[in-house]
C-alpha cells in the first residue's frame, strides 16, 4: 500500500515540474474560479448561494480525488477543487460582516480566520493518525466536513441584507433583517423603518449592475477602484507567494515534517487571536506595512543562518510564518472596507486570487530548490525579497479604520469628499485623498 502520491506515482523521478503540478492546478483552479466565479455573488446568486455551490463542488471533487488512477487525472481534480474552493472564503467572510453593525465587522471577520486555523491545525493531525493508510483516505476524511457545513449554511444562514437592498429585493432585506434584529426593536409600529435607519442601507438598486461582470466593469472603469484594487492585489500578491510557499517549504528546515507543520498552523492561531483583539486599534496601513516588511525580512534571515542552527532558523521561520498570518488577515478586513457593497465580493475574490496567482509559483520554487544547494534562496529569499517590494504598494491605499462602510459607488465616491474636505480644513490646505 501506498501512503502518499509521490511513492505512488514515483514523482521524485519525473522532475520537479511534474512533481508540482498537482499543487500548482490545485492553485490554478483557485485563480481561473475566482475569476469565473467572483461576480455572481454581486450579481445573480448572491453571497449565501454561491457559499454552498462552491462548497459542494470543492468537497465532491476532494472525494472524487481518492479515486484517482494516475497523476494526470489526480491533477485534473486537484484543478476542479481549487476551482469550487477559489470562493468560499470570500463569500463566507463577506457575509458574515454585512449582517453585523460597524463596531463588530473587524472581529466577526477575524473570528472565521480562527475556525480557518483550527481547520488548519486538525490537518497534520488527520495525517498522523492515518500515516499507515494510503493517501486517499485522508481525502475522503478532509471532503464530509465541507458536505456538512453547505447543508449547515442552506438551511441556517440568511442571505445579506445588503446584498439584498442593493439588488431592489426589499422585502426580502426587510424580512432578513427582522429575524436577525434584537427582540427588543419589536413591538413598534414604526418597526421596519426603523431597522432600516440602523442599517444604513440604500435602497436603491445600482442600475449598472445588469449583467454577471458588470462589477469588474465598473471595477476597471473608476479610476479610484482600480487605483485602490491595483495597489492591494499587488500587496497580496507578495503575501501569498509567502502564505501558501512557507508551509510548502518548511519540510526543508526541520527533520519531522508533521511536527513543522504543527508548528506553522500553531503560529497561525496566535496570529489570528492577536488580530482579534486589536483589530479595532490597528491602522490598516500602517501595521500592513509593518507586518510585510517584518515577514519578509525573516525569511530573507532563514537563508543567511547556517544550516548547522536549525532551531534559530525554524524560530525565524515561524516568525516570518506569523507575521504573514497576520497581514494575510489585516490584509482581507482592509480590502472589505475599502470598496462598496455592490462591488465588495468581487473586489475581494480577484484580492484572494492575487493571494493564490502568488501561491502558484511557491511549488515550483520549492521543488525547484531540491535539486539545487543554494540554502534555500529560491524559496525563503526569493519569499522575502518579493513581499517586501509588494508591501510597499500599502502606502498608495487610503486608511479605513473607524469609517463606515458603502454600500453604492456613489456613495464611497462622497466619502472621499467629505474625507478631502475634512482633511483641508484641519490642515488648512488641500489634501488629495488615498483613492
Amino acid at each position: 500500500m501506498q501512503t502518499s502520491t509521490v511513492s505512488e506515482w514515483d514523482l521524485s523521478c519525473l522532475g520537479p515540474v511534474i512533481a508540482g503540478l498537482p499543487t500548482s492546478s490545485f492553485f490554478s483552479g483557485c485563480l481561473l474560479g475566482g475569476l469565473v466565479l467572483a461576480t455572481l455573488a454581486d450579481s445573480s446568486l448572491g453571497r449565501k448561494n454561491l457559499l454552498v455551490i462552491s462548497c459542494l463542488m470543492m468537497s465532491l471533487s476532494a472525494f472524487f480525488t481518492a479515486f484517482s488512477p494516475n497523476i494526470w487525472i489526480y491533477s485534473v481534480l486537484r484543478f476542479i477543487t481549487g476551482f469550487g474552493r477559489a470562493t468560499i472564503g470570500t463569500c463566507a467572510l463577506v457575509l458574515s460582516t454585512e449582517i453585523v453593525g460597524k463596531s463588530r465587522r473587524d472581529k466577526v471577520g477575524i473570528i472565521g480566520f480562527i475556525f480557518f486555523t483550527l481547520g488548519f491545525l486538525s490537518l497534520p493531525a488527520m495525517a498522523y493518525f492515518t500515516r499507515g493508510s494510503s493517501w486517499r483516505v485522508l481525502y475522503v476524511l478532509t471532503s464530509v466536513p465541507a458536505v456538512i457545513y453547505s447543508v449547515i449554511v442552506h438551511f441556517m444562514v440568511h442571505e445579506s441584507p445588503r446584498w439584498l437592498m442593493v439588488q431592489g429585493r426589499k422585502e426580502e432585506a426587510i424580512t432578513t433583517l427582522r429575524s436577525i434584529a434584537s427582540p427588543d426593536s419589536y413591538g413598534s409600529d414604526n418597526n421596519v423603518q426603523l431597522i432600516i435607519s440602523l442599517s444604513g442601507i440604500s435602497i436603491e438598486m445600482e442600475q449598472w449592475n445588469a449583467d454577471l461582470y458588470s462589477a469588474i466593469k465598473i471595477l476597471w472603469d473608476k479610476k479610484w477602484a482600480f487605483r485602490r484594487l491595483s495597489a492591494v492585489m499587488v500587496v497580496s500578491f507578495g503575501v501569498g507567494m509567502m502564505y501558501y510557499g512557507i508551509p510548502l517549504g518548511v519540510g526543508n528546515l526541520a527533520s519531522s515534517l508533521y511536527l513543522s507543520v504543527t508548528l506553522n498552523a500553531l503560529s497561525e492561531l496566535p496570529s489570528s487571536l492577536i488580530t482579534y483583539f486589536l483589530i479595532g486599534r490597528l491602522k490598516r496601513r500602517s501595521s500592513m506595512l509593518f507586518f510585510t516588511m517584518l515577514s519578509g525580512i525573516c525569511s530573507i534571515m532563514c537563508v543567511i543562518i547556517h544550516e548547522g542552527q536549525p532551531v534559530l532558523r525554524i524560530g525565524v521561520e515561524l516568525l516570518s510564518f506569523f507575521s504573514t498570518c497576520t497581514a494575510f488577515d489585516v490584509l482581507l478586513i482592509y480590502t472589505l472596507e475599502l470598496f462598496p457593497t455592490c462591488v465588495r465580493n468581487s473586489a475581494l475574490s480577484m484580492v484572494r486570487q492575487a493571494l493564490v496567482f502568488g501561491g502558484v509559483f511557491s511549488p515550483i520554487l520549492i521543488a525547484a530548490e531540491r535539486g539545487v544547494d543554494d540554502n534555500g534562496f529560491l524559496s525563503y529569499g526569493v519569499f522575502g525579497l518579493v513581499i517586501c517590494v509588494c508591501g510597499l504598494f500599502t502606502v498608495c491605499l487610503p486608511e479605513t479604520r473607524g469609517e463606515i462602510i458603502c454600500d453604492t459607488m456613489d456613495e464611497e465616491e462622497e466619502k472621499a469628499k467629505i474625507s478631502t474636505i475634512k482633511a483641508s480644513d484641519n490642515k488648512g490646505a488641500l489634501v488629495v485623498p488615498h483613492v
